[in-house]
């Protein structure tokens, strides 16, 4: 299934049996923890295998040996072994869609952070937007596409041996599968590929990126409706293959607790793909020049209440220290301020208030939008200094101005 979250600023939706998140602006979370076990790096790219895998593996262990049984009754408890086998296959084959993704990603210079498989599958979580609707349409079909070649090798793998053996078992279990992975995501909605690639037509006939996240997001929530009440219905009704007279009460929980799952899934990611549609949108907005706080410069035994005048004199709302060349050299916390009473400040000088200027904490006045962002991430402070191309001091910008601002842009509606 393929995701495009998110979240707020660091939600992100699961993806279903593979599928793309192409997370845009959002702040990175690290690789470590929820990462998983790290598995390998192909093409550079590290996999990891959350620890809800190993849930799943063992369900469809338990699952498939169950059929095994029925199928091939000779192989006793041997059974169990071919189907853990046949759940490592199964999501090897979901890697190859998730590493489909990937390459394509690579191949448009879109940046992919990991891959991880996961409960209901896998999810390739790249970094940037595709720049055009044709780059978002192939890079949400080639998941399905390679689902769809492995299908058809594993067709032709049974056509060499004996289908009442355990290859031609295993053979045409896989196949069916990746039937079903490229079928299930190829439904036009999102988080699935097949809602991406209704995006990219969307945007490509109106030539608005946010006209076809709303139209595919919108499908999206219609098919978790239908997979809320058509799944459990189409089994009830025998209309999957099963016997009405076979079907008991526990299948029937079973069915409805797994169509609410997947609901649930399609319907959160579909919110997440709007909530991020509308976070790139507005991404623009945050301007390091307009957001900067106008500054004085004061030296570091200067009183803090006489640095305060000064800059109430002024009109500015930020102190940064200065060495006796006239160069930035820290910044007064506003934090700190706030935690010294009135009646100290006289006795107070800046320089113990202040934090070390770094490398870091100088942002250009000219960045906006995801660079922005990016710099911001790239050296975590709750201020920083604002220069000019010539090195001139412009202000302070403080990250509580830019959470402001950033939940104020995600508040206006966007246009469609």
């Amino acid at each position: 299934m393929d995701e495009d979250d998110t979240s707020g600023k660091r939600e992100r939706a699961q993806s279903g049996a593979g599928g793309t998140d192409p997370e845009g602006s959002k702040p990175r979370r690290s690789d470590g923890p929820g990462g998983g076990i790290l598995m390998g790096r192909p093409f550079g790219v590290p996999v990891y295998v959350a620890p809800s895998w190993f849930i799943v593996a063992a369900l469809i262990t338990w699952v498939f040996g169950g059929q095994l049984d029925r199928v091939l009754p000779e192989l006793g408890g041997t059974r169990y072994l071919v189907s853990l086998f046949f759940a490592v296959a199964f999501y090897a084959s979901v890697l190859v869609h998730e590493l489909a993704h990937t390459v394509a990603a690579l191949r448009f210079k879109l940046p992919v952070r990991r891959i991880q498989l996961q409960f209901f599958g896998g999810v390739s979580e790249i970094e940037k937007e595709s720049e055009t609707p044709g780059r978002e349409f192939v890079l949400a079909f080639v998941g399905p596409l390679l689902s769809l070649v492995l299908a058809g090798l594993f067709y032709l793998g049974m056509q060499a041996v004996d289908p009442g053996t355990v290859p031609g078992v295993l053979l045409a279990g896989l196949m069916i599968s990746n039937l079903i992975v490229a079928a299930f995501n190829l439904l036009p909605g999102l988080p699935l590929d097949g809602g991406r690639m209704l995006r990219a037509v969307v945007w490509k006939i109106t030539g608005k990126p946010m006209s076809g996240t709303v139209a595919a997001a919108w499908v999206g929530r219609a098919l978790a409706v239908a997979v809320l009440i058509g799944l459990p219905l189409l089994t009830h009704t025998g209309a999957l293959g099963n016997a009405t007279e076979d079907i008991g009460g526990m299948e029937t929980v079973t069915d409805a607790l797994l169509a609410a799952i997947l609901a649930a899934i399609i319907w959160t990611g579909a919110g997440n793909s709007l909530r991020m549609a509308r976070l790139r949108e507005h991404l623009p907005e945050l301007e390091a020049r307009t957001l900067t706080r106008r500054a004085v410069p004061v030296e570091s035994d200067t009183p803090l209440s006489e640095a305060l005048r000064r800059a109430n004199e002024a009109g500015a709302r930020a102190l940064v220290v200065v060495d006796g060349h006239g160069d930035p050299t820290a910044l007064v916390r506003e934090t700190a301020i706030v935690g010294v009473p009135e009646h100290r400040r006289p006795w107070v000088a800046v320089s113990g208030l202040a934090q070390e200027l770094t490398e870091g904490m100088k942002v250009s006045a000219e960045l906006a939008g995801e660079a922005l962002l990016d710099k911001l991430r790239a050296s975590p402070a709750t201020e920083y200094l604002v220069v000019e191309e010539s090195g001139a001091i412009y202000g302070v910008l403080s990250t509580a101005d830019v959470e402001r601002a950033f939940v104020a842009a995600m508040a206006r509606p966007a246009s469609s």
